[in-house]
Order: structure tokens, then sequence, then C-alpha cells
């Protein structure tokens, strides 16, 4: 390993997570350094999920990992499109031919991240795939991190796979199966390329046909009806690389298989981090990208009579006050697993994954404005509006923000709060890690209804004491 390179590495975050790291780079097996599940990677190392994610991040920043945004089929578990940048994430809709299914890329429920060892620091089978043997192509390229494969795959395919090859680039080959009357599915992992047979009826001694070309450009196929027997299947690869197509069998044992899920970095989680907003400001989405998101919170602040605040102590120390009490809440955020994304005036926007982390944040900070006001002896209450709901991924103002009623919501809640007061709408109260917390709090939030500036119907907020 680079001495140099990890003794900076060494500087640039928690202790811990970084001997974790050094552990992995240094002693781990191969097939762990390929698309590295941050969640798994943290649970395993007995670390802190937000303390794991920000020590991967300082790794890909100085070089030791790549960073990977992936567009996963949530049916097989298989990426549909990867990338080192989220912004090649542009279609609409994303096509799985094993699955015969079309997705939409949602960047909390299919977009993954995941980190693979630079081969500049440490070279694994995984930075060639195509030496890879077929089971190791799968659980390294093929599936995604949030795809729980077992170690005894070799053993599993045997028993899921009725014939498989190899198949080098420019080449052609005849298989020739005896077909049992089940479902069968002929992928190969490499395009993508699928094709579904329906074994069934009669058994024949003739011989039946089928062919396929495998290309980087394959439309869905109809499903084909042929009976049990015997089959010649002719393959060719046009692909421009080696290809590894096999025929499946769709029996009890391939469906445990592709049912077996975990926890993964989604690209919403990473969005809304802190430390991946502050190393990558700018280089995330185009200018023209939309991406969705079903379901964020968004956190609205704002400091009560900060004008009147210039006015007693005078623009200098008023300045360094605000700026105060911004440190502390970006370190609150931070703490929550949320990001700030934007300061307007004396305001802060804040996003998190959940509406819970959203409400504990919004707890300490009013009890962190406490202690900053005893501290410079001044009156400072903060003003806190939560929503949560769906919206857009956008780049305004040359770095990554969010559109969408639900912003607009959000602001307009935090508009509506008193003093000291937090207030947050149902979708937010609801929810069952706020109703948790405000129950180890002993707090129990009112409802009342309200208009809000530019919402047409009335809604219900909460006010938490």
């Amino acid at each position: 390993m680079d001495d140099a390179l990890f003794a900076a590495f060494r500087q640039s975050t928690d202790r811990r997570a970084t001997e974790a790291i050094e552990r992995l780079v240094s002693e781990g097996p191969d097939k762990s350094l390929s698309r590295i599940n941050a969640i798994a990677f943290a649970a395993s190392a007995g670390l802190g999920e937000e303390a794991a994610i920000g020590a991967l991040l300082h790794a890909t920043k100085l070089g030791i990992f790549d960073l990977a945004w992936n567009v996963l089929c949530p049916g097989c578990g298989g990426v549909l499109n990867t990338s080192s940048s989220l912004k090649s994430v542009d279609r609409e809709e994303y096509r799985c031919s094993m699955c015969a299914s079309d997705y939409e890329p949602t960047l909390d429920e299919i977009v993954e991240v995941t980190f693979t060892v630079s081969p500049r620091v440490r070279r694994i089978p995984a930075h060639n795939p195509d030496e890879l043997p077929l089971p190791e192509y799968f659980r390294q390229v093929f599936w995604g991190s949030f795809f729980d494969i077992p170690d005894q795959l070799e053993e599993i395919f045997e028993e899921v796979t009725l014939d498989s090859i190899e198949l080098p680039a420019g080449e052609r080959a005849t298989l020739s199966l005896q077909l049992p009357p089940q479902f069968l599915i002929l992928f190969d992992p490499v395009t993508h390329a699928a094709q579904f047979l329906d074994v069934k009826g009669e058994p024949t001694r003739e011989r039946q046909s089928l062919s396929l070309v495998l290309s980087d450009i394959h439309s869905s196929n109809e499903t084909v009806t042929l009976r049990p027997g015997p089959l010649r299947l002719a393959l060719e690869n046009r692909a421009g690389r080696r290809t590894l197509p096999g025929v499946w069998v769709a029996n009890d044992t391939l469906h445990a298989l592709l049912g077996r899920r975990r926890p993964f970095l989604t690209a919403k989680r990473l969005l809304t981090n802190q430390t991946f907003r502050d190393l990558y400001r700018t280089d995330t989405l185009d200018l023209n990208q939309r991406l969705k998101i079903t379901s964020l919170t968004f956190m609205f602040t704002d400091l009560r009579g900060s004008t009147g605040l210039y006015d007693r102590v005078g623009d200098l120390a008023a300045y360094d006050i605000v700026q105060d009490h911004f440190r502390v809440l970006q370190d609150i955020v931070a703490s929550q697993a949320g990001a700030v994304v934007k300061t307007i005036g004396d305001a802060v926007m804040a996003t998190f994954p959940t509406p819970g982390p959203a409400v504990a944040a919004a707890l300490r900070m009013r009890e962190a404005m406490g202690h900053l006001a005893g501290r410079h002896n001044e009156d400072l209450l903060l003003k806190i509006g939560i929503h949560e709901g769906p919206c857009l991924a956008v780049m305004l103002n040359e770095r990554q923000d969010y559109f969408g009623q639900t912003v607009n919501i959000a602001s307009r809640v935090q508009s509506r709060a008193a003093s000291r007061a937090i207030l947050a709408t149902g979708a937010v109260v609801e929810n069952g890690e706020t109703a948790a917390i405000l129950a180890a709090n002993g707090l129990t939030a009112t409802p009342s209804q309200s208009s809000l500036r530019g919402i047409a119907d009335p809604v219900t907020l909460y006010e938490i004491p």
C-alpha cells in the first residue's frame, strides 16, 4: 500500500474508521473490495454508519477507492447501469431484460452508491471482469451491493443452471440441451440479453432449435414455448467482449437466491450526507437533470430577531453570533445523518433521509440555542419547520439542490412557527421514528389547522413544545 496516501487518510477522518478501512484494503479478500456496501461494512467493522460513510468518502477523495452510482433492478438485483458520476443517470426508465420490466431511477429506491478499491492501491480480479468465472462475475459485477450473496454461490449455480458457456467476442457456439418441463431463462449477465423459455406439454424426441445473438443492443423477446426434450441452442457473440450466456431453471432455489436483500447506501442518503456535500460541492448533477426522490425530509430554520441583534451589538459582533449559530446547526444536522443544503440570510435549509432524525436534530437545536444565547448574553430564538414528501434533486446556482411542492410546504411551515416553536406536518409527526423520539422526551405534539401561503387547502400542523 501507498504509505504516504494512507498517512494523509489518517489525518482526514475518524480514527477507528480509518483503521478499519486500512485493514480491509490490506487484509480483506479480493471479493470484499469490489462494490463495497457501506452499511454492511459499518456493521461488520463495528462502526457507526455515518462514520463509515464519511471515511469511505474521504478515502475516495484521496484516490483509495473509486465511487460508483449504480442503477439497480429491484427484481433480480442486477446493475442496469453504472458510472462514476450521477450525471450518467439520464434516462426516464431502465429496462431489465431478466425481469422483463422497466424501472424509473428514483434516488431512494433504485440508485445505489458503492466503493471499489482503486487499481492503483490494490489490484483485484474485479478490475478485469472479462477474466472472472461465471459465479464471481455475478457476485462482483452483475449484482449490486444490496444483494446478500451467499459464500456457497458456486454450488447454488450448479443447481439452478442447466448449462452455460464462456463465449469470446465474435465467436459462435452451439449447446445441446435436454429440456425439463420447467420455466427456463436464457440469460447473459454481460449484455443483459434474455430469452424466456416456457417448456411444457408432451415430451418430444425431435430436436428443437433456438438461436440468440448477444449484443449491446437487444430487444425484449417474447416467451418461446418449447416441449420437454432435446434442444439445439445456437449462440453468437457480437458484443465485442466475452459473454457468459447460460440457461437458468426458474425454481425455488433461484427465487430464494434472488430474494436475499440487505440495506444499502442509496443515492438519496449520500446526497443528504454532510461529508459528501462538503467534498463534492458541484460535481453531482448536470444543469438539466431532474432526478426523483420519493421521500425526503426538509427542515427550514430562521433566527428570530436577527435584524434587532445587528442594531444592538453592531455588525461585527452580530455577524460572529450568526456564524456561530450556523456552525452549531450544521454540526447537529451532520450528527443526525443530515446535510445543510444552503443558508439564506440567517436561515438554514437542511435535508434528512427520514423524519425521525430531523425531529431529533430540531430538539437538539433548540437546546443548543439556549446555551448559545447564554454564552453571548443574547436572546436567540430559533423558528423551525419540518415536512416530508417527494421532490426532485436538481442543480441550482451551481450547487445540488431540491425542487418541488414538498420544499415549498416545508418553507411555509417554518414561516408559521412562533419563537422556540418546532412545527411539523402530519407526515413527520405520524412517522414511527418521530413518535418514539417524542415519547422518549415526554413530548406531545399539538395539532392545529393552518393556511399556508401559496397552498390551496388548509394544512394540519403540529407544534412540538
